[in-house]
């Protein structure tokens, strides 16, 4: 079912299926939630699943906390609205970063989570030198032809090579960005702090799910944090670069399916 409520003056959606224990899929950067949709299928039947719309993508509207932290608020809403109240959050690339920012705000809502793609690092300055690359070329030449750019690099070589339908269909369902929702996007990543306390010090179960062709998140740092929390599943995808949901849906599901089945949902 697809929703959508006001949030700050903005309109915000997000579509919620099945029932039981809640589920948050939270998606990255330059994605929609349709990015998940392949695993819904699998998790609905016991979970109840909720998957926003991140503001500025899709049809949600931009709001005027872009920060890492205020779209964490909004998924805090998302939460509120629904009557949630513990629920596991599993955030993809910067849907990570924003989780992190939910967990560490509102830990008592969040009983356990996940980083899928994702890193509780701050941008090194030459990855902040990439993104600022990155703002300039949105900026001269438009979000579309920036996505068309950048997204095949997101997925791993074999499947660049072997499976181009589906770069090509992800690429093609990623017409509705504006370059300013973009842009907001990146300068948050920029501006985001460390947050490697949150793992250090999470009492509740981690999820990490790791590509070992990813190129945007390092799959060695990630598997360096991933020890961190006290108690970590930890998972590497052998076939996929930065879009495992995509590129072995079958395989990710499973994890995640194990992981709901063994935390302790308070």
């Amino acid at each position: 079912m697809k929703k959508s409520f006001l949030y700050n003056g903005k309109r915000l959606y997000y579509r919620v299926s099945g029932q039981g224990r809640v589920l948050m899929l939270v998606h990255g950067f330059g994605e929609e939630s349709s990015v998940w949709d392949g695993l819904l299928p699998g998790l609905e039947e016991q979970y109840r699943v909720i998957v926003p719309d991140l503001p500025g993508s899709a049809e949600s509207e931009l709001i005027p906390d872009m920060t890492i932290e205020g779209m964490a608020e909004a998924l805090h809403a998302i939460i509120h609205e629904e009557e949630a109240g513990h629920c596991v959050v599993i955030g993809h690339s910067m849907g990570g970063y924003i989780t992190l920012a939910l967990v560490e705000k509102y830990w008592n809502h969040v009983s356990a989570f996940g980083l899928f793609h994702s890193t509780s690092y701050a941008d090194s300055e030459e990855k902040k030198a990439t993104r600022r690359k990155g703002i300039a070329f949105i900026r001269e030449h438009g979000a579309q032809a920036f996505l068309k750019t950048a997204t095949p690099n997101l997925f791993a070589p074999a499947t660049r090579e072997e499976n181009t339908e589906l770069v090509e269909k992800q690429i093609a369902g990623l017409g509705r960005f504006t370059p300013d929702a973009l842009v907001a996007c990146y300068e948050a990543m920029i501006q985001r702090p460390d947050r490697t306390e949150i793992l250090k010090q999470s009492r509740v179960p981690v999820l990490f799910i790791i590509g070992k062709w990813d190129q945007a998140v390092s799959p060695e740092d990630s598997l360096k944090q991933s020890h961190l929390p006290g108690i970590s599943y930890i998972h590497l995808l052998e076939n996929s670069g930065h879009m495992g949901m995509l590129e072995e849906p079958g395989i990710c599901n499973l994890h995640i399916h194990s992981f709901l089945n063994q935390i302790i949902i308070k």
